[in-house]
Parts: C-alpha cells; sequence; structure tokens
C-alpha cells in the first residue's frame, strides 16, 4: 500500500498575507514621497517662514506693530475690496457655471457638447495673467473691438461710466476664468444626482421643479456652496491678471504685497510678510469650509 502521506518538510513555505500587505503598503508611501518633499518646501517652510517675519522688527526683536498696521485704512480697504471682488466673481461664475453644466448634462442635449465644454473650461480656467489682461484690454478697452463696434451704433460705454479699468472691469474679467472652473467643479456633483431619485420623484407626482427643490437642491447644496468657496479663494489670491489690467490703481492686497516686498521706492518686506500672513488666513478658512461642505455632500452622493 501506498504512502499518502507526505513530510511537512517538503510543503512549500508560504508567506504570511499579512506581511505581503504591509509591505506593499510599505512600499506604496514611495509614491508620495516627492509630493509631501515638494509641498513641505514650496508651501509649508514658506508659510512658517513669512509667519515669523511678520511678527520679527527689523532689528531682530519681534513685535506686533506690523500686524497692527493691518487695522489701518489703507490696509483694511485692500482687504474689503479683496473680500468684495471674490464674493461677487464667486457668486456670478457660481450661479453660471451651474447653469452652463447643468445645460450641458441635459439628456437631450448631444453627447459631444459635455467633452468640448470640459476641453474649453480647462483652457479657460488657466487662461490668467497677463494674456487674459491683453485679451480683455484688445475687447473691452477704449479702442476695443467690442467697444468700437457698440460705438458705431451710438452706444459709448465709456461716456456712460464704463470703464475696464476699475471695480467693474476687473470683475468682468475674472468672472472669465471663474466661470469655467465652477463648470469643471461641479459637473462631478451634478452627475451624482442619479436617475432613479428623478424616476421615484415623478412616480410619487413631483414637477421637475418640485424634484430640484426639494431634493436637487438640497443635497447638490453643500457641494454648490463649497464650489463658490474655491472660486472665492481662487479670485482673492489672483495677482497678475488685476496688476497688468490696473497697473494697482484699484486696492487689492495681493497688488499691495508685491508693491511693499519689490517697491522701488518704499519697501517693507515685514510688512509684506503680515498682509501674507492675512491671506494666507483667510485661504485656509475658505479650505476648512470647502473640505467640510464636501465632505457633507459625498455622503449624499455616494449613496
Amino acid at each position: 500500500m501506498a504512502d499518502t502521506t507526505r513530510d511537512i518538510t517538503t510543503l512549500p513555505m508560504s508567506r504570511p498575507r499579512g506581511i505581503l500587505v504591509a509591505k506593499r503598503g510599505s512600499l506604496a508611501w514611495l509614491g508620495v514621497v516627492p509630493f509631501f518633499l515638494y509641498t513641505t518646501l514650496f508651501l509649508l517652510l514658506p508659510a512658517l517662514w513669512l509667519t515669523t517675519d511678520a511678527f520679527r522688527s527689523p532689528t531682530g526683536g519681534y513685535t506686533f506693530s506690523f500686524i497692527q498696521k493691518l487695522f489701518q485704512s489703507q490696509y483694511e480697504n485692500a482687504f474689503f475690496t479683496s473680500i468684495r471682488i471674490s464674493l461677487v466673481t464667486a457668486l456670478v461664475g457660481g450661479i453660471f457655471g451651474l447653469f452652463v453644466a447643468y445645460a450641458a448634462l441635459r439628456e437631450d442635449v448631444p453627447r459631444w457638447v459635455r467633452p468640448l465644454l470640459t476641453t474649453y473650461s480647462g483652457v479657460a480656467a488657466n487662461f490668467a495673467g497677463v494674456p487674459l489682461a491683453f485679451a480683455f484690454v484688445a475687447t473691452l478697452g477704449g479702442a476695443g473691438l467690442v467697444t468700437q463696434f457698440l460705438a458705431r451704433f451710438g452706444l459709448d460705454i465709456y461716456a456712460r461710466g464704463f470703464s475696464l479699468y476699475t471695480f467693474t472691469g476687473l470683475t468682468i474679467t475674472y468672472v472669465y476664468f471663474q466661470l469655467p472652473l465652477m463648470i469643471l467643479i461641479i459637473i462631478p456633483s451634478l452627475e451624482g444626482i442619479k436617475r432613479e431619485w428623478r424616476e421615484a420623484a415623478t412616480n410619487l407626482g413631483a414637477t421637475h421643479t418640485q424634484f430640484w427643490r426639494h431634493i436637487g437642491l438640497p443635497i447638490l447644496f453643500p457641494s454648490l456652496l463649497g464650489a463658490m468657496v474655491l472660486l472665492f479663494g481662487n479670485a482673492f489670491s489672483a495677482y497678475a491678471t488685476p496688476y497688468a489690467l490696473t497697473s494697482g490703481s484699484v486696492n487689492l492686497v495681493p497688488i499691495l504685497i508685491g508693491n511693499v516686498t519689490s517697491g522701488e521706492v518704499v519697501a517693507d518686506p515685514n510688512l509684506g510678510d503680515a498682509l501674507a500672513l492675512g491671506t494666507i488666513v483667510i485661504i485656509s478658512i475658505s479650505v476648512v469650509i470647502y473640505a467640510l461642505l464636501q465632505r457633507r455632500s459625498d455622503k449624499w452622493l455616494r449613496r
């Protein structure tokens, strides 16, 4: 009779599954090391450095004088103007971006519209700085194409009080890159509104308006508000576009930071650090609010 038993020492030794998972997990961290290294060198350390210098006097000691200067009328006005233009452009870009994104996702719209819209939005959202300012000068400037076209019909917009180089003109310019950014952000949230919810509401007798009023918008509201908060931070930190368009005639915080840190006549780097610290605080609050709202909306959209 053949021996059916096998010596246990001849069996291949299998490595425990937990060890393999642990090793794979440890190796996976190597992929994010460059990200954390880049973030530390170019974000965290500079933020820590300017925060320290905001409280440091030119003699080497520590002082609150630069922080106190932020409450002077000139700097208070700069923060107020920056917050106001950020709020206006976030609301305008957010609302119209929502409408455009919703129209592109409708079932009766051809399929090629969405990829075309997202491609354009990706380009337009990053089209800023000096090229954007030049484009608007060539379009809505005193001798711009649209300005001259309207003048042929007897409508002189500059004679009626409009100017591209004021708060109103700067707001229109900001909306150009705020609206496509809103489209890119809100499309995934709109796609999270499931068709089953609409069908269930319709079967219960709800109209299209009632569905969006009682179901769609309440679910979408955290994502919508979070996207507007992100637009607010995007507008608040803009520097190249307003500087190239208005040459500093509109009192904004980023322009003030550039003036006091690299000004040829009056340079005060410590004051620039204090202004930058105020900007970091406002942007950080915006990011935290956005993260909380996005976390809340994901609870519904993932169901």
